[in-house]
């Protein structure tokens, strides 16, 4: 099994996973459109690795292609850039091929890294029952007030910060961060700029990856509203 030193840096899956779980509640929030948002963040961190680019398909249809002789270090990441690299194809195809293990493979990386933890708890008094802890490392605290100033303060958001953001507001989970991240208006206005793609002069990041990005997580509120989640693995 892998250590967590094995597992390198955090993949923007494994980061928006630790911030949608709850620790007040242990439960992970926006299940019901999980199978896409996490697959949307697997296609973002791609692109902003800049292995993936998309182009025009058919009809109007956006398609991923990979860039050639440039796959990702990252287990999770390559199977997802192999799917890609037999022939491109539509977002909404690879988010649906990718989507169903990821919930699985990235909550156990969080396990390993020690981000969150399983504990087993009596319900009713007799049936034992897994649940999520907090692992306390203060990583998901310093995410969300990564996250906060970007839509808050009006803080220029580096890019992972910014697909962060832009994919908790695509995945209708934003209002749950209330109070830490207020339900205002500036603060929806603040992440639907995100969502497409503005995320100010100074990001650093070129503006064809923020424009790729951008159709990713679209692409991903556009499925994820109009298709219903398969079961979780």
């Amino acid at each position: 099994m892998a250590q967590p030193a094995q597992l390198g840096v955090p993949t923007l899956a494994e980061d928006l996973l630790l911030l949608l779980f709850q620790p007040d509640s242990r439960t992970i929030v926006g299940e019901n459109t999980l199978f896409y948002t996490l697959a949307g963040a697997v296609l973002a961190d791609l692109a902003l690795g800049e292995h993936v680019r998309t182009g025009d398909g058919r009809v109007g249809s956006t398609v991923v292609r990979v860039v050639e002789d440039h796959p990702p270090a990252d287990t999770i990441l390559r199977s997802a850039w192999d799917y890609v690299a037999a022939k491109p194809r539509g977002v909404q195809t690879v988010l649906a091929a990718v989507g169903p293990p990821l919930r699985s493979q990235v909550l156990e990386r969080l396990v390993l890294r020690g981000e969150l933890r399983r504990e087993t708890r009596k319900t009713l008094g007799l049936f034992n029952r897994s649940v999520l802890e907090d692992g306390g490392t203060g990583h998901r605290a310093r995410l969300l007030d990564d996250v906060r100033q970007v839509l808050v303060d009006g803080a220029e958001p580096q890019p992972r910060v910014a697909a962060l953001a832009a994919l908790i507001s695509g995945s209708g989970t934003l209002p749950q961060f209330d109070p830490e991240i207020p339900w205002s208006t500036p603060v929806i206005t603040r992440a639907k700029q995100l969502e497409r793609g503005n995320w100010g002069a100074g990001a650093a990041a070129e503006a064809v990856t923020r424009t790729v990005t951008a159709t990713i997580i679209n692409s991903v509120i556009v499925t994820a509203t109009a298709t219903p989640q398969p079961g979780s693995s």
